[in-house]
C-alpha cells in the first residue's frame, strides 16, 4: 500500500473504480506518521531513562529533537508520496508533520518542562484523539 492518500485517479479519461480511492480508515492510517513517531516514542524514552545519569542530555537537547522530528516527518512524507504524475503532496505533507507534533505533545516530550502548566497529560490524549478523528475527514485534491 503506497503512503500516497489516493482521493481521485484518473483512468483511461475516466475516474477509476470506487476501490482505488481511499475510505476514511485509508485515510486515518495515512495521515499518522506511524514509523516516525515510534521513533520518538524510542528517542524520548532514552533521554527520560537517562536524566539519571550525570550526563543527562538535557531539555535542549530534547526540543533539537523534536524540531529535527518535525523536519524529518515533513521530508520523509513528502519523498514517500511525491509521484510523477500527481501533483504535489503539499496538504498531505503539512497534515502529516502536524500530527507528528501532536503526537509528541501528547507523549510529553519536552513540554512538561517548557512552561510550567502548559502540559496537561489529559489535554494532550484529548487534542490527539481529536486531531486523529477530524482531520482523517478531509480529502486532498
Amino acid at each position: 500500500m503506497s503512503r500516497r492518500i489516493v482521493s481521485a485517479q484518473l483512468q483511461a479519461g475516466s475516474v477509476s473504480a470506487a476501490s482505488d480511492v481511499d475510505s476514511y480508515f485509508d485515510r486515518l492510517i495515512k495521515y499518522i506518521p506511524s514509523d516516525i513517531v515510534a521513533a520518538w516514542i524510542f528517542i524520548s524514552s532514552i533521554f527520560k531513562a537517562s536524566k539519571s545519569t550525570p550526563s543527562q542530555p538535557g531539555l535542549l537537547t530534547l526540543w533539537i529533537t523534536f524540531f529535527v522530528g518535525i523536519a524529518f516527518t515533513a521530508l520523509w512524507t513528502w519523498f514517500q508520496t511525491d509521484k510523477p504524475a500527481f501533483p504535489k503532496p503539499v496538504a498531505q505533507t503539512v497534515i502529516t508533520t502536524i500530527a507528528f507534533a501532536v503526537w509528541a505533545y501528547a507523549l510529553g516530550g519536552p513540554f512538561p518542562e517548557w512552561i510550567p502548566g502548559f502540559y496537561k497529560p489529559v489535554t494532550g490524549s484529548l487534542i490527539l484523539v481529536g486531531y486523529t478523528l477530524l482531520v482523517a475527514r478531509f480529502v486532498p485534491k
